[in-house]
């Protein structure tokens, strides 16, 4: 059966309301007893879980227009704002998009609005999705993602038609809505190699977003801040600019993904060096591979000699190495 702390960890999870930590540890559990001989349990324990996550995604069912099908994709988060792993300024300011918007009430008896549109810039996997997801749980909206570049490759000649029509979505249907690679529509006008219609596209854009009024949540993310069109900064209450975790942030995400099979007397010197220059999400990959090695090899914990060769298979994809 479980463990005292593993039951301990479930406990902390739920009363932390974060809901996929605590499928994390359950699937964990579930790992335990199928190693122990418990096939049975083992299987009710997943299908638990799969049946709580399927119901969550059926309660966003209908939401979406089926015209904006295929571009905008909705999620029930439940990743709370321990979850976060960035630096403390930018978690205060995160903190306060939060807090505005609790008071966005408030602030309208003082004529002033609630921080809402929001541009996040840094390197991919550095946490700008998960700030979405943060932004959406603790506000207990649902996050709708828009698939920018979609919208821009599969209906060139319909874009300006989509984003009335996403637009009049974001004003009928409160959330967080998040425009991943947004340089896709959001790029300089003058490119040279750019043409008439995008530009269109992106005047139409700019104008969507300086009009927009609702109380829903919207943010831009890039990784290449240089190639958007200076005037879209001004449209932004904020801009969030992202980077690769430190050391202590490393060890915060190391800890988090392997929970309960983070082994005793860990060596976190040798992990966290050989994870120098990798982004949280590379991190977290890296945690999900030895996770994986582990329980395929019957293992109850992961090493620091099994994490450490994980971190250094991510660094050798950087360099362009095969293994």
């Amino acid at each position: 059966m479980a463990t005292a702390e593993q039951i301990k960890a479930l406990i902390r999870s739920h009363v932390g309301d974060d809901s996929e930590r605590f499928y994390t540890l359950a699937l964990q559990i579930a790992a335990h007893e199928a190693h122990q001989g418990h096939g049975a349990l083992a299987h009710e324990i997943r299908d638990l879980v799969d049946r709580a996550r399927s119901q969550k995604k059926k309660l966003l069912a209908g939401t979406i227009s089926p015209e904006l099908d295929g571009l905008l994709q909705s999620e029930l988060p439940g990743s709370p704002m321990s979850a976060l792993v960035l630096p403390l300024q930018l978690i205060e300011r995160i903190e306060r998009i939060i807090y505005e918007y609790r008071q966005r009430d408030k602030l309208r008896q003082h004529a002033l609005k609630h921080r809402r549109k929001i541009l996040l810039i840094g390197p991919p996997g550095s946490g700008k999705t998960m700030t979405a997801k943060v932004l959406a749980h603790e506000l207990r909206l649902s996050l709708f993602t828009v698939q920018a570049d979609r919208l821009i490759t599969k209906f060139m000649g319909e874009t300006s038609a989509r984003l009335r029509s996403l637009f009049e979505t974001i004003r009928d249907h409160e959330g967080v809505y998040f425009f991943d690679e947004f340089d896709a529509i959001g790029g300089g006008r003058t490119r040279e190699n750019d043409v008439g219609e995008m530009r269109r596209v992106l005047t139409s854009l700019l104008q969507f977003i300086e009009q927009d009024s609702s109380d829903s949540i919207i943010l831009a993310a890039t990784n290449t801040p240089e190639m958007l069109d200076k005037a879209l900064y001004r449209r932004f209450d904020d801009v969030l600019s992202y980077g690769f975790p430190d050391e202590q942030e490393r060890k915060r995400l190391i800890g988090n993904t392997l929970g309960l099979f983070l082994s005793k007397g860990f060596g976190w010197k040798t992990a966290l060096h050989s994870s120098i220059g990798l982004s949280s999400a590379e991190v977290v990959q890296a945690c999900e591979d030895a996770l994986k090695e582990a329980i395929l090899s019957d293992e109850k914990s992961v090493t620091a000699a099994r994490m450490s060769f994980a971190f250094q298979e991510r660094q050798s994809t950087h360099r362009g190495e095969v293994r």
